[in-house]
This record gives structure tokens, sequence and C-alpha cells, in this order.
């Protein structure tokens, strides 16, 4: 089984992984981290030097990699990759998928407090993410809403939204 996570930058994808692999056992893929390591790249100089397309392209290779050759892991997506080609009906065709859903409020107070390493909006002014954010998830919930499971992290622990997805998947004896 493939257990895909996906979600807005700052929704707690990494992390939310991390801990769901090993508490079940399972490996752990972070999409992002296997795209610097095939490109010797950090993601920000790709975006620099390559450009979004080059990377959308590495990233729809990498996916179709990871979700299809793989058993018994964890796959940590990338904010955007359920919203380009047809990523999202190949995660939804070969592993169970969670969408963590999270307030533009919350988003806004994580994310400001890690933008210097998140270039995307390492320039936006703290008036101004609100706004950038609720554009993002306007453009990309379409997409996050075809997961085939919604977690609504609100006031949950890491702990919580991990023994929620077990729940859900009936991975408890694992």
């Amino acid at each position: 089984m493939i257990i895909s996570i996906m979600g807005y930058m700052g929704s707690g994808k990494s992390h939310i992984s991390k801990l769901l692999s090993q508490k079940i056992n399972f490996q752990l893929f972070e999409l992002d981290r296997c795209i610097s390591e095939e490109t010797g790249m950090e993601i920000s100089e790709i975006f620099a030097q390559k450009g979004e397309i080059y990377f959308r392209k590495i990233e729809k290779k990498l996916l179709n990699h990871l979700i299809k050759q793989n058993t018994n892991a964890v796959l940590s997506l990338g904010g955007g990759t359920p919203a380009y080609y047809d990523n999202i009906d190949i995660i939804n065709e070969f592993s169970e998928s969670f969408f963590l859903s999270v307030s533009v409020k919350t988003l806004c107070e994580r994310l400001w407090h890690e933008r210097l390493h998140r270039p995307i909006i390492s320039r936006i002014n703290h008036e101004d993410l609100p706004e950038f954010v609720s554009k993002h998830l306007f453009e990309r919930n379409p997409f996050y809403a075809k997961a085939k499971h919604i977690i609504f992290t609100e006031g949950k622990s890491q702990e919580d939204i991990c023994n929620e997805i077990i729940r859900l998947l009936n991975l408890q004896n694992l």
C-alpha cells in the first residue's frame, strides 16, 4: 500500500508523513527531496535556473516512478503536485490519498515564521500573505478535494492526525 499525503505548504505534510511512516513501519519518500537528489539541486535552484516547467516534468516522472515501484510506503507530495498534469488521477489510482486541510489563518501563522526558507513567499509582506495563500488554495482546492480522504487538522496534534489516518485505513494491527 502507498499512502500519499497532500496539502498546501505549511500544512504539515513532512511532519505527518515522517511520524506516520514510523508508526506503521512504512518507507518514507518526500517527493521534493527525491527531486533534489535526482537533479543535484535544491528546489529553489531548480525554479530559478531551469524554471517551473522543467521542475513539473521531473516531479511527474518521479511521482510515477515512486508511486508505481514501491509498496508499503508513505509519500509526502509537494504542495502543487496534485494540480499538474494528471497527477491527481495517478495519485488516486495507485495510492490511498489524504489531504491535510488547514485554515488560511493557521497556514499564514506557520508560513510567516518559515518564509525565509520558502522562496515562493520570502518576499511577501505580512499583510499580503493571507491573500496570497487564499488565492493559491482557491486554485489548488479542486485538486486537493479529489483526495480519497480529507483530514481537517485544526486543533489536532500530529499524533491525532496519524491515528486518524491509521484508523481510516484500518492499519491498527500493523
